[in-house]
């Protein structure tokens, strides 16, 4: 009796071994976490340097130059009080498929970047006010998205920026003025649901590197400090509904206050999981990174540099230098919006589009006072519709000094 128990443990053992080899062989189809490297499915090692497409798919008022209007559903009601709710939808279907195109997506491969992260709001999957509809919307615009990279060899990561409920509280998560996130048990059910229906989509896709799972959660204003403890519990539960359908793809775990700071973590919790971090307007010093590589040296886990830029092209290079000399990936921000050199491409001004930015300086006033304040239609209508066709490339102002700070590869360098 005692052999035949040893044999079965054996066997067992064995079959357990095939299964891990199995399940490593086919992780290796994918980038994936490795250690403190990302690497590729050629096993070597993936420097990423790529571009947020920002305003896209989440939509930015200091984009439009539309001040106080800084959300997506503030921005959205400009248009809709300026054209009508009809004339809005026709406008935001164009603007999908004008503002990112096949075109874009090569130009940012040519230009010498290997992925693009992509910000998108849950509302395009399923609609705030319906949690058991389920929208085209963003599966559309995603396997365009997809069929597109594929085309062009250029690696996503797709980046929840406006969670249900809100996980920053601020404009750019599109929320009510506060994190409900951390409140409310359904807001995050709905979180993990929305990670797991995209994750299912995409789980034998090897042109999607991973998912970013939450922009820049938890503020640091004093009274969501209490959230703290809330948000890696959190990510266990995105990433447990995650892996429910997709073993292959990286999880991106981003750090309180803006994803600054990685203080709240313990040990990772996933062997494919790599940690992200932001940097805005701080001084380019070692010093100002070191959290960042002491957790990675005590984990030995990947970080990544999901976001940065909104600065001159010096300080742009330079943290680029900075990156390179430590082994971070990075991801500027953005690609892409009106009249600015602090982009990849700028959109030129319509005419009479200073109109509708000095509208939307009346933004919560009385209806009386919105009405009076309207532009002409035929100004605002012709505004519009030369703005969809400037987003185009073609129509774009390419900002060539920009590009080189982010040290794209060139032929020359490879």
């Amino acid at each position: 009796m005692k052999k035949l128990i040893v044999i079965i443990s054996i066997i067992g053992i064995i079959s357990l071994l095939n299964g891990g080899d199995k399940n490593q062989s086919e992780k290796m189809k994918y980038v994936h976490a490795a250690g403190t490297e990302i690497v590729a499915p050629d096993g070597n090692p993936l420097f990423l340097r790529g571009i947020g497409l920002g305003n896209w798919l989440v939509q930015e008022g200091y984009m439009f130059k539309f001040g106080p209007a800084n959300s997506p559903r503030l921005v959205k009601s400009v248009i809709s009080e300026l054209i009508g709710p009809a004339n809005a939808r026709r406008f935001w279907q164009k603007y999908y498929e004008n503002y990112i195109t096949r075109e874009d997506i090569f130009f940012i491969k040519n230009s010498g970047l290997n992925h693009i992260r992509v910000p998108f709001n849950y509302r395009l999957f399923t609609p705030e006010e319906y949690p058991e509809v389920w929208l085209d919307l963003g599966f559309e615009i995603f396997d365009r998205l997809v069929a597109w990279c594929k085309e062009a060899q250029l690696y996503i990561i797709f980046d929840m920026h406006c969670a249900p409920g809100g996980q920053t509280g601020d404009n750019i998560d599109d929320s009510w003025g506060w994190p409900w996130l951390y409140e409310n048990e359904e807001c995050q059910d709905r979180t993990a649901r929305v990670w797991q229906k995209i994750a299912e989509r995409y789980h034998n896709e090897p042109i999607v590197i991973g998912y970013d799972l939450l922009n820049e959660p938890i503020p640091h204003w004093e009274e969501f400090q209490k959230y703290n403890s809330r948000l890696e519990p959190l990510y266990k539960k995105i990433v447990k509904a995650i892996r429910e359908v997709d073993q292959n793809h990286i999880v991106f775990i981003g750090g309180r206050r803006w994803d600054t700071r990685f203080d709240i973590f313990g040990p990772p919790f996933d062997d494919n999981a790599a940690y992200t971090f932001h940097k805005y307007w701080s001084e380019v010093v070692q010093d100002s990174i070191q959290e960042y590589l002491d957790f990675r040296e005590k984990y030995q886990v990947p970080i990544w540099m999901g976001e940065s830029g909104e600065n001159t092209d010096a300080w742009i290079d330079s943290l680029s230098t900075l990156m390179e000399k430590n082994n971070i990936g990075y991801c500027y921000w953005p690609y892409k919006k009106i009249d600015s050199e602090r982009g990849m491409v700028s959109v030129v001004k319509p005419k009479y589009y200073e109109e509708i930015e000095e509208y939307t300086k009346k933004l919560g006033k009385t209806f009386k006072e919105i009405r009076q304040a309207k532009p002409s239609l035929n100004h605002v209508q012709q505004a519009l519709d030369e703005y969809l066709e400037n987003i185009r490339l073609e129509k774009c102002v390419i900002n060539k000094e920009f590009i080189k700070a982010m040290h794209p590869i060139t032929k020359q360098s490879k």
